[in-house]
């Protein structure tokens, strides 16, 4: 009897099984092969939309630099010798010209002590010394690396720094250590000058200014306070009360002229001199320096062609994988895909929507559609507007305000704040917090009345008062200003404060604004010689509405609350109470395609959506194309089954026919 064996069966027929099944097989396996090529058509897609994704990520970054205004309002500031001036300028900063004479440049002093032999040579007995640093300002004549007998010295108050020198770092290299260790505004080194005793330790304020000399008291052991003590009013005296170093390098303000008005600063970097432009100042001059301010048309420029080219790249990515090739005859990848017409439409639609600032389209500016569907620019129309409308370029790409009020400014939006203009009207001024004294001071300042501890804006600090008989009570207000103004916990706090006089009264006021900004003198042993009874008065908030409803007030700004200028933030300095006037808020193109892209590359945005449908049409074909080939092996079964079940047939029949066969040749024998 015959039998199967897999494949083939024991006894066979001569019947190709294989190729049978194998042939049947390409038959039944054509669905499979659909369903890759739809898969395959589903990645392609998949791909196409990564690119798009790409495109529009890139062009969101452009818009979103262009939403800013200051891209659009750069002010250069142009010295004729760079070698002297150079400088830079903020969008705040206004176009003039300023002649500038640079006389004495800032620079930091430097004192030297006596050479010793040995770097790390013990110096003195080790005994406990502190030494004691104060910053002020030198009055005399240096001679010698010294100052003469009569020299002054004013403290700036920034209040007295102290370094401990004991035996475990009473050298050389062990003082230089623990003064730069302390970080009190002194840097420590150490030089060689090639004689018998070579090594020099060298201090150095890091500050510049002539305010920034050095005034070093020194108790404890008698060797190091003889190195290191130096009182520049000593004169020639030495040892623990003398005046020890040498002044290699004096302490000095830069000293410059601006359109002929003489100025001093303390540093060589100054940006309080022309409103929002910084100068550096790097040498002398030997005639006067131009400074030119202007507005960056050339910044402005390329900001608009940027745009343009940002635009176009998408366009032509979105094109490129949507479009039919007449040529070729062949569709891209998402000929027809209505997402892309969507993002095309409405990408277009928003560039031909018009504005609502003083300029209104980009067609003011020189930038048109082409008959390709890109965007151009008209170099000679758009410098034309530059000359003539440079603040307005702003407005039509980015999101700015404006108010018809000078002392009105427009601070930021909030994201739900609509284009449009508000009407603004003030009920109340922002104020400054004030301390007023009721009695004119005393003018002689000792040990006994110095001391004065002051809460501004809620910060408390404690100043001393340099002793003296001063000339005039603006004089001492001027002192206590200064002192206020160098504690370091009100500077760090970005506080300071003006002191003026009323009716020969001093009067501190709080630079800043609102129910925060308060002057309060709480205590010391000053408080009734310089103030008598204080008065004392916090600061309030502004106060008023923008768009009919009341905002909400912060110092000098207020914000709206209102639901179409929801978050409109303005700054009012000042003026009048009532109305007034408006301010107008407008969202440029940049801003607009910014949140539009924003939008489209969401989450929930369409590419995502687009993306997620062909990703779940590719897992819906893997599932059918798994039971597909389950089905298939299944079929591939039976049909070989078949085959073999008929080869096995067809061998038992070709047996039964030759034993036949013979058994009729033997009966005919």
């Amino acid at each position: 009897m015959a039998t199967t064996s897999g494949v083939s069966s024991a006894v066979s027929s001569g019947l190709d099984v294989n190729a049978l099944v194998s042939q049947l097989m390409t038959v039944e396996q054509q669905p499979l092969a659909k369903l890759e090529k739809q898969e395959a058509s589903y990645q392609a897609k998949l791909s196409a939309f990564g690119s798009i994704k790409g495109a529009v990520a890139s062009f969101q970054t452009t818009m979103r630099t262009l939403s800013n205004a200051s891209s659009f309002r750069t002010v250069t500031a142009t010295a004729s010798d760079t070698s002297v001036i150079s400088a830079t300028a903020l969008t705040s900063a206004l176009p003039g010209s300023y002649s500038v004479e640079v006389s004495s440049l800032a620079q930091s002093q430097k004192l030297v002590a006596a050479g010793q032999s040995g770097v790390g040579t013990a110096i003195g007995t080790g005994a406990t010394t502190t030494l004691s640093f104060d910053f002020g300002t030198i009055t005399g004549t240096l001679t010698n690396g010294k100052y003469e007998a009569g020299a002054t010295f004013n403290t700036a108050g920034g209040g007295v720094k102290t370094v401990t020198i004991d035996s475990s770092n009473n050298s050389l290299q062990g003082m230089r250590d623990a003064i730069n260790a302390a970080g009190i505004g002194v840097t420590a080194s150490i030089i060689n000058d090639g004689s018998a005793t070579p090594y020099r330790l060298v201090l150095s304020s890091d500050n510049m200014g002539a305010a920034n000399s050095l005034k070093i008291s020194a108790t404890g052991d008698a060797t190091v306070s003889a190195l290191l003590a130096n009182d520049p009013t000593a004169g020639a005296t030495t040892g623990e009360l003398g005046q020890n170093l040498s002044e290699s390098v004096s302490a000095l303000n830069a000293e410059m002229k601006v359109n002929g008005i003489a100025i001093s600063k303390a540093s060589n970097s100054v940006s309080d001199i022309i409103s929002g432009v910084t100068l550096n100042l790097a040498k002398l001059t030997t005639v006067p320096v131009t400074l030119t301010v202007a507005q960056d048309t050339a910044s402005a420029a390329k900001a608009v062609n940027d745009f343009v080219a940002s635009y176009n790249e998408l366009s032509k990515t979105l094109t490129e994988l949507s479009s039919y090739d007449a040529a070729t005859k062949k569709g891209a990848t998402l000929q027809g895909d209505a997402t892309i017409r969507n993002l095309q439409a409405k990408l277009r639609n928003m560039l031909n929507t018009t504005g609502t600032g003083a300029l209104t389209s980009l067609s003011q500016i020189g930038v048109t559609f082409q008959r390709d569907g890109s965007l151009a620019v008209d170099s000679s129309k758009l410098n034309s507007v530059m000359q003539s409308n440079f603040g307005d370029i702003a407005g039509l790409f980015a999101a700015t305000g404006n108010a018809s009020d000078s002392l009105v400014t427009y601070n930021a939006s909030g994201t739900s704040t609509k284009p449009g203009s508000y009407a603004l009207n003030i009920t109340q001024l922002a104020t400054q917090g004030n301390e007023t004294g009721t009695a004119a001071p005393n003018l002689t300042i000792d040990a006994t009345n110095d001391t004065l501890v002051m809460n501004i804006n809620g910060i408390n600090t404690t100043i001393t008062l340099a002793s003296k008989t001063y000339a005039s009570a603006l004089e001492l207000a001027s002192e206590i200003q200064s002192k206020l103004n160098s504690a370091t916990e009100l500077s760090s706090a970005g506080i300071s404060v003006s002191a003026t006089l009323d009716a020969g009264k001093i009067s501190l006021t709080s630079n800043s604004y609102g129910a925060t900004s308060s002057v309060v003198a709480t205590s010391g042993n000053g408080l009734s010689n310089i103030f008598g009874t204080a008065i004392s008065t916090t600061g309030v908030d502004v106060a008023g509405t923008i768009n009919g409803v009341s905002a909400t007030g912060s110092g000098q700004t207020l914000v709206a609350a209102d639901s179409e200028a929801l978050g409109l933030s303005v700054l009012i300095n000042g003026g009048a109470l009532g109305s007034r006037g408006t301010v107008s808020y407008t969202q440029g193109y940049a801003y607009t395609l910014n949140n539009f892209a924003t939008s489209v590359l969401a989450s929930d945005g369409s590419l995502s959506s687009s993306t997620d449908e062909l990703n779940n049409s590719i897992k819906s074909l893997a599932a059918r194309r798994t039971a597909l080939e389950h089905r298939l092996i299944g079929i591939e079964a039976r049909y070989r089954a078949q085959f073999t079940a008929l080869d096995q047939m067809l061998a038992s029949m070709n047996n039964t026919s030759t034993y036949l066969t013979q058994q009729l040749a033997a009966m005919s024998a």
